[in-house]
């Protein structure tokens, strides 16, 4: 091989490894929606570098859940909930399809209102007329287009959320105090802390993801073999590997974004004494410190949060909406896919339109739009504890998963996700008074 070559060779195994990358990478970023990056710069602004810790020690279970799920609908070439109406009781199913659907309408009101408050930093449009045309517009683009093309430009806008890494490692960091904040453990038993720490754990570990990865994988599977829809799926060894690495990948750029968002708002906004972050402008300031050297950085600042906020939204709520619909569809054996015509499945459509309408008129009831995204992120860290532990219980079970079924160290990793979630959200409540 000539030295010439290689620089080729790299890029060929480079453009290989993006192909293999699929329904975990889009899992990983619709995970930091505007819900995941309000609760984690409140987080650093109440706290400051207390529980950057958390983004480290989340990566393995995180990356343990997903993969389980993944594999659950990739062995089994059925969504979660079409597994459980196969395996478990009808008040088993209807309890999850339940869970589920409230869990992710709430975090798509919350979504639908964040986004709404970032473009208001831009245009002086009244609240009420943004968040019923961006609702008007996810509808839109979610019915009568293809998700994956849509999402290719939306994934671009994505982009935005490099502005925290970047401003992470501009900002001058006091190093020693942050590497030993991301490593050793610091707890408060008190509610303040315990509370958030519980958003931060719903909003990484969040059930809307279980449903979505699964369901994504079954759907992966049957595009790239049409011949063998409706037939239990062929997995091979190299199958299992290449989700594994998808996922991991995307599990991987999700936390490290996290511990980036986390470390900005510990430094930017709690060491200059803004703990509690109240409006989406308080969140943009996170960014100034990015164009502090421009003409009107505040500006700046705002535009590039609101285009990240948007971008991450407009990706995140059909992700939120989808997978409510893939549940209630599975339980219902309705027609679903995003990439299913309107008159191809109408219930599935059914689903996102009233998951998302309700989602809007949440935003009218007088919750605080910035608040309410780390409403939903604790909710969402309350909700994800029984569901771990029938993920768990699916994928330890031979019958269903066959050679797949999870081994020791997956095992071990899903429980300990499903004990320290559990046991985050009962502290939280045991406290709830008591700071």
């Amino acid at each position: 091989m000539q030295p010439s070559d290689k620089p080729i060779r790299k890029k060929r195994r480079f453009w290989r490894f993006l192909t293999l990358l699929g329904p975990g990478l889009v899992t990983g970023a619709a995970d930091d929606d505007p819900s995941g990056i309000a609760t984690y710069s409140q987080t650093g602004a109440q706290f400051g570098y207390g529980q950057l810790w958390t983004a480290l020690y989340m990566l393995p279970f995180m990356a343990a859940v997903q993969e389980a799920c993944a594999r659950i609908g990739l062995v089994t070439g059925k969504g979660i909930a079409a597994v459980v109406k196969e395996h478990y009781s009808k008040t088993v199913l209807y309890s999850v399809v339940i869970l589920v659907v409230v869990a992710n309408t709430i975090n798509i009101g919350a979504d639908i209102g964040a986004m709404a408050s970032a473009a208001e930093l831009l245009i002086p449009v009244h609240f009420v007329i943004l968040t019923l045309l961006i609702t008007a517009i996810i509808l839109t683009l979610e019915i009568f287009t293809s998700y994956k093309s849509y999402s290719k430009l939306l994934k671009w806008l994505a982009l935005a959320l490099l502005a925290y890494p970047i401003t992470a490692f501009i900002v001058h960091q006091p190093w020693g105090t942050v590497l030993r904040a991301s490593v050793v453990p610091h707890m408060e038993l008190n509610f303040a802390f315990l509370f958030i720490i519980t958003g931060v754990l719903g909003t990484t570990i969040s059930p809307y993801m279980f449903f979505w990865e699964a369901s994504q994988e079954v759907e992966e599977y049957q595009e790239k073999h049409p011949s063998q829809t409706g037939d239990q799926p062929i997995i091979t060894k190299l199958s299992i590997h290449r989700m594994r690495l998808d996922n991991n990948s995307g599990m991987i750029i999700s936390e490290f974004t996290t511990w980036c968002i986390l470390l900005v708002g510990a430094t930017v906004l709690h060491q200059s004494g803004v703990k509690d972050i109240k409006t989406a402008a308080d969140a943009a300031k996170a960014l100034e410190p990015l164009v502090h050297s421009f003409p009107n950085a505040g500006f700046l600042a705002k535009l590039i949060f609101s285009i990240g906020i948007l971008g991450l939204g407009f990706l995140a709520v059909p992700v939120l909406s989808g997978s409510a619909a893939y549940a209630v569809s599975e339980a219902f054996n309705w027609d679903a896919s995003l990439n299913y015509k309107l008159k191809q499945a109408r219930g599935f459509y059914g689903v996102i339109t009233v998951a998302t309408v309700i989602g809007l008129i949440i935003n009218f009831v007088g919750i605080d739009p910035v608040k309410a995204l780390v409403y939903a992120a604790v909710l969402n860290g309350v909700a994800a504890v029984p569901l771990l532990f029938l993920i768990i219980k699916i994928s330890r079970n031979e019958k269903i998963m066959g050679e797949n079924k999870s081994g020791l160290l997956s095992s071990s990793l899903l429980w300990f996700t499903f004990i320290a979630m559990g046991a985050a959200a009962v502290a939280m409540f045991f406290t709830i008074g008591k700071s």
